[in-house]
Formats: C-alpha cells, structure tokens, sequence
C-alpha cells in the first residue's frame, strides 16, 4: 500500500473519530449510536498504521491491490450500517403510526364526553323529558 493511501486513511480515521467526539460532547449523537463510527476508525487507523494486515487480508481474499480491500471493507461496513439504520427507522415509523392511532382514539372518546356532557347542560329538563316537569 502506497504511503499517501496510507496518509489517507490514517487522516480520515482520525478526522471521523474526532467529528464523532465532538457531535458526542454537544449531544448530537447518542453514544450507542456513535460506537459503530469509533470501530470504524480504529479500524481504519490500525489499516494505516499496520498496512501489512490489509495485504495479508487482501491477498487471503483475492485482492489484486490492498487498497482495493480497505474500500471493499468500508463499503460493506457503511452497507450494514445502512441497513441497520433502514430497519430502525421502519421500527419507529411502526410505533409512530401506533401512537398517532392510539392518540386519535383518545381525542375522539374525550370529544364525544364533552358532546355528551355539553348536550345534558343545555337542554331543558322539558327537552330532555324528565317526567318531574310541570306542564302548563
């Protein structure tokens, strides 16, 4: 592996753990969701810094270039994390959904108690027929 790949990298990783540090200290970010991302960049920086585990690795699974594999690895690591995510969000699009049902079912039994008690308060006794009215 060339040395400006290896620099490369070795910039990348440390630029992405340090943007997952900083989202992590202004809230940005949860710290689970963040440990995907600090993997990742040690990953990449044990790559960079020990480059003969990625032509071992590259050359084991029939790589041409090492490089090639580094790529391979980070594509298919952000394809899990993209997928992991896809799942997540549908997880949540499903409770939304279950919540937004459940909250209109509880406006509309509130609005019919408030009809029901607002047609008992402005209706007459006459109107209502209570057998106790005078009649004149």
């Amino acid at each position: 592996m060339a040395i400006q790949q290896r620099i490369f990298i070795l910039l990348g990783a440390v630029l992405a753990f340090a943007f997952v540090c900083q989202r992590i200290r202004k809230d940005k970010i949860l710290v689970e969701d963040s440990i995907f991302w600090v993997v990742l960049s040690v990953v990449l920086l044990v790559v960079a810094v020990f480059p003969g585990i990625a032509i071992w690795l590259g050359r084991l699974l029939g790589f041409i270039s090492p490089i090639n594999f580094v790529y391979t690895l980070v594509i298919a690591l952000l394809l899990v994390k993209a997928f992991g995510n896809s799942a997540e969000i549908s997880m949540l699009k499903s409770k939304v959904n279950d919540l937004a049902q459940e909250i209109a079912l509880k406006d509309e039994l509130n609005q019919e108690e408030e009809d029901a008690k607002a047609g008992k308060a402005d209706t007459s006794p006459a109107e209502r027929g209570d057998a106790a009215t005078p009649r004149r």
